[in-house]
């Protein structure tokens, strides 16, 4: 797992550091993208409901079958629950600042 990852935003080429797989039919999904996004860190989102290869790849990667699945760089953070209880703890954001992302 790429500690960055590029996606295009606008045109313009985002280096994103947290990467969530995600279904787009999920409602703890849409919690934990609002979270980033009140955050104002930006994110790569990996559809698995569109697309069976990356599910497996999830399902690898994390060792949990459930979305969403977020990472941080490299640290597998977890699902919704877990990704909650490290924003509320403060951790989360130590987690970001590890690679480079204040908030």
């Amino acid at each position: 797992m790429d500690s960055c990852l590029a996606s295009s935003e606008k045109g313009k080429v985002v280096l994103t550091r947290v990467l969530m797989y995600t279904t787009g039919f999920c409602p703890y999904c849409l919690f934990v993208k609002r979270l980033f996004d009140d955050l104002h860190v930006p994110f790569q989102e990996v559809r698995v409901d569109l697309d069976p290869e990356k599910r497996r790849e999830m399902i690898e990667v994390s060792q949990r079958q459930t979305v969403p699945q977020v990472f941080v760089g490299d640290r597998h953070i977890g699902g919704c629950d877990d990704t909650q209880d490290a924003a509320r703890s403060g951790q989360l954001k130590i987690w970001l600042e590890e690679v480079g992302i204040y908030v």
